[in-house]
This record gives structure tokens, C-alpha cells and sequence, in this order.
């Protein structure tokens, strides 16, 4: 039996040094310091996943704060995966979105499978009448 009663979900991006540790233990694309301390403090809205003081699970949104909206970082801790817990996350951030303007667009880019869980949240796959596309700049 999982015991879920341990976790809670707090209301706020977080720390960049725990931003940076999801994100690399999670699986998820690393960035540099400088790039963290720079986006974090532009985040529209964020929740840390805590088990105890640990953050072990986070989600972001990001965007211009009107028209258009991102989720991203949605990232848990491998030794806490497989309890749901990425619905936790999803439906903290779905309270959020849905307190922004009707006509607002708020996209992902969606991970098979994590499509599957995004879909319960209310995002369909927008293909083939458009699709992600990305420019990602590395360091030579």
C-alpha cells in the first residue's frame, strides 16, 4: 500500500537548486544554472511536489501572463513515480489554468506516454492541423 498521505503539493516554483536536481534526476533535458536563475523568477505559476522538507516533484507555467501559456517541468523524483503523483501536480496547475482569461491558448509538449495523462486534463493533440516544433541552442 502506498502511502500518498506523505506527500503535499505547495504552491510555489522551486528552488533553483532543486529545480536543476528534478529536472536531471527526473530524466528530463538538464540546463545550466544561469538559465534557471534567469526563467525561474519568470514563471507565471508553480507547485513542488514535497515528501516531508524533500521537493520531489514539480510543475510549471509559463508565458505572458494573458494570451498564451505553457506547462512545463512536470517532473517527479524516479523513486516516487508509479503513485499518481504526476496527477497530483497536473490537477494543481489545472485549478490554476482555469482561473485565466476564456480565450487564453495554454499548451505542452507532450512525452509518449505522458500524452495519455495530459489528456485527462483536458489538452488533445492539436496534429495534424499544427505541431511542436523546437529550436533548442547548446554550447559548442
Amino acid at each position: 500500500m502506498i502511502d500518498n498521505a506523505a506527500y503535499r503539493i505547495e504552491p510555489r516554483v522551486p528552488v533553483i537548486d532543486d529545480y536543476l536536481r528534478l529536472r536531471l534526476e527526473s530524466g528530463l533535458s538538464p540546463f545550466s544554472r544561469e538559465a534557471a536563475e534567469k526563467g525561474l523568477p519568470n514563471s507565471i505559476y508553480g507547485v513542488s511536489l514535497m515528501h516531508g522538507e524533500e521537493t520531489v516533484g514539480m510543475g510549471r507555467i509559463i508565458g505572458d501572463g494573458g494570451c498564451f501559456f505553457q506547462v512545463t517541468d512536470i517532473a517527479i523524483l524516479p523513486d516516487h513515480q508509479g503513485r499518481g503523483l504526476a496527477k497530483w501536480i497536473m490537477a494543481a496547475l489545472s485549478d490554476f489554468i482555469a482561473t485565466l482569461p476564456q480565450s487564453a491558448y495554454v499548451s505542452l509538449i507532450a512525452d509518449v506516454p505522458a500524452n495519455k495523462l495530459y489528456a485527462q486534463y483536458g489538452f488533445d493533440e492539436t496534429a495534424p492541423r499544427s505541431v511542436g516544433m523546437a529550436r533548442v541552442l547548446r554550447p559548442s
